[in-house]
């Protein structure tokens, strides 16, 4: 291939990644109705604020045309929210059968 060709595919990497980065981003946010809950320890709330900070900020584990460790911060802040949402019952039962819990 030539160098045209690897710079189409890197940008198109580059803007897939930034969208499934975007997407995580907008689900951690509309998980605030579950930071307001007093049920939920603090830590799980921190963590989730940390996620946000380190999405937007310059400083990242990798240059940012690569968002996998952005990706994998906000991942893991929206698991151990909505696990702890679950441990403290945040979460109504009738989310949590259907699975539209990570929606909040």
């Amino acid at each position: 291939m030539d160098t045209t060709a690897w710079l189409l595919l890197g940008a198109l990497v580059a803007l897939l990644t930034l969208g499934v980065a975007a997407v995580l981003l907008v689900r951690v946010i509309r998980a605030r109705k579950l930071l307001l809950d007093a049920g939920i320890p603090l830590r799980e709330k921190a963590l989730v604020w940390a996620a946000v900070i380190y999405t937007v900020s310059p400083v990242d584990l990798l240059p940012d045309p690569v968002y996998l460790d952005d990706i994998g911060f906000l991942m893991l802040a929206l698991r151990a929210l909505h696990a702890a949402a679950d441990r403290t019952g945040a979460v109504p039962a009738a989310l949590r059968k259907r699975g539209t819990a990570g929606d909040l």
